[in-house]
């Protein structure tokens, strides 16, 4: 059952809640084909240039940046699983054997 406050509280989603939609139809769009932003900041006295900054912003979907050829973060150590991960799986390796777990075949599937 409908109470009038309801009603008109449910107009007001409809005419003001669209913008929830639209901004995620927005970020869907970004997110899909990718967005560049490209500024210079440059500083200057009596003519001589002090400092120069050149900012390039990329914002797009993970999917999307691999399609482009950007991948660094796959390869970055703080990331992903950089230098450690050989660390990590001789550890895990000694652990198994101790355990008695014979976990060789299926960390060689992993890679």
């Amino acid at each position: 059952m409908s109470t009038p406050a309801n009603s008109r509280s449910r107009e007001l989603m409809r005419s003001s809640g669209g913008g929830g939609a639209q901004l995620a139809d927005v970020l869907e769009r970004v997110l899909d084909k990718g967005i560049v932003i490209a500024g210079d900041i440059q500083v200057n006295l009596l003519d001589i240039e002090l400092l120069t900054i050149r900012l390039r912003l990329l914002v797009a979907s993970a999917d999307k940046a691999r399609e482009m050829g950007i991948d660094w973060w796959e390869g970055d150590p703080f990331l992903g699983r950089g230098q450690k991960h050989g660390e990590v799986e001789d550890r895990l390796k000694r652990l198994e054997r101790a355990a008695g777990i014979d976990g060789d075949s299926s960390s060689d599937d992993r890679g």
